[in-house]
């Protein structure tokens, strides 16, 4: 019998399930630091600026950052979280203090995981920067699946497309065009470049309210506009993948900064793939935003929106007041969300991009 050779992706999902797996069992392995009643001072406010596996590093009201525990009976706590926490009167294991609660979050991000369900990454979060590039590639539906997020979560979010120098004219006009898509149907729009300082400006002015985090696949240049926006913090910048076409992952963990003209702005590890198996149809269909006036007018009620008779939603298409772009690719959407579940539904845990 021929053995099936495994795709690139789940060369990738193995991987990553491995080392979930091993730091679970090192979490497990640690012995755990016990603070005493006498050993703690006063409650007071933080924020969580920084997530490691085990720990955090909470913020005070001045300013000053301790590494710090979390107690166990905590659910989750994420970068952007507001916490009561306490400071230790020494240093157990190069640990400050002690996270005892999280405050009611405004906003969060999660993302789906195949051992934990889902998973917050962020919270209290003002805006979502969704960043693409012309390199590796350009991908309306990548955009896509990051917009159902936010509309899901409830976040406004902003296009921004980095590398930009990289187009020649007749390529800047035929991207312009196409991101007036995303403009008529109400979302911001910014064309970047991290290496000219293209519109760096009007970037920085959109973070000097709130809070506000960059997601997006590796190799799009997250890492570089942090450097050109917080030039002090320095954060790795990873090439592109000659083999693979991907950008490396430069990021390891979750970190919050502050900026200089004011709000905030935290920066999350790169993701390849961003899984919406979570979502149902229906949630899907409403992360489409200009699908709402017609939702509910099809003649069926459990109209699919293809070939259905009836479908209000392909007539929108087909009157020009729904991008053939957007419908295409919320179908692929949709098709790719039935084949993931139905792989996880019999044992195969493979990623549909």
């Amino acid at each position: 019998m021929t053995k099936r050779k495994l795709t690139q992706n789940q060369k990738r999902r193995i991987q990553d399930n491995n080392m979930n797996m091993l730091q679970r069992h090192y979490a497990k392995k640690k012995k755990h630091i016990e603070w005493q009643e006498d050993m703690l001072g006063e409650l007071q406010d933080g924020l969580v600026v920084t997530r490691y596996s085990m720990h955090a590093d909470v913020e005070n009201s001045q300013g000053k950052i301790y590494r710090c525990n979390l107690r166990r009976t905590l659910s989750s706590v994420v970068v952007g979280d507001h916490v009561v926490w306490r400071e230790g009167n020494q240093q157990l294991q190069g640990i400050s203090g002690v996270i005892e609660a999280v405050k009611p979050r405004k906003s969060e991000i999660t993302r789906p995981d195949y051992y934990d369900g889902l998973k917050p990454i962020a919270a209290n979060i003002d805006r979502i920067i969704i960043v693409s590039a012309v390199l590796p590639a350009l991908s309306f539906n990548i955009i896509d699946r990051y917009l159902v997020v936010c509309e899901e979560a409830n976040i406004p979010a902003i296009i921004l497309l980095n590398k930009v120098d990289l187009l020649n004219a007749e390529q800047r006009r035929e991207v312009e065009e196409q991101l007036k898509i995303y403009q008529q149907i109400g979302y911001k729009t910014l064309m970047i470049s991290a290496q000219t300082g293209e519109n760096l400006t009007q970037l920085t002015d959109l973070f000097s309210q709130g809070t506000s985090i960059f997601v997006g696949q590796s190799g799009v240049g997250k890492s570089s506009l942090i450097n050109q926006i917080l030039p002090e913090v320095n954060a790795q910048v990873g090439e592109i993948s000659d083999i693979s076409g991907l950008g490396q992952h430069t990021t390891t963990s979750s970190r919050l900064y502050h900026l200089e003209q004011g709000g905030c702005l935290i920066d999350s590890p790169g993701i390849r793939e961003f899984g919406l198996w979570h979502l149902t149809p229906q949630q899907v269909t409403k992360g489409y935003r200009e699908f709402q006036y017609v939702l509910g007018t099809c003649k069926f009620r459990d109209c699919k929106h293809l070939s259905d008779p009836g479908c209000a939603l392909r007539e929108a298409v087909e009157n020009g007041k729904i991008s053939q772009l957007r419908f295409d690719n919320y179908h692929r959407l949709i098709n790719s969300l039935n084949e993931t579940k139905s792989q996880r539904h019999f044992g195969k845990e493979t990623t549909v991009n």
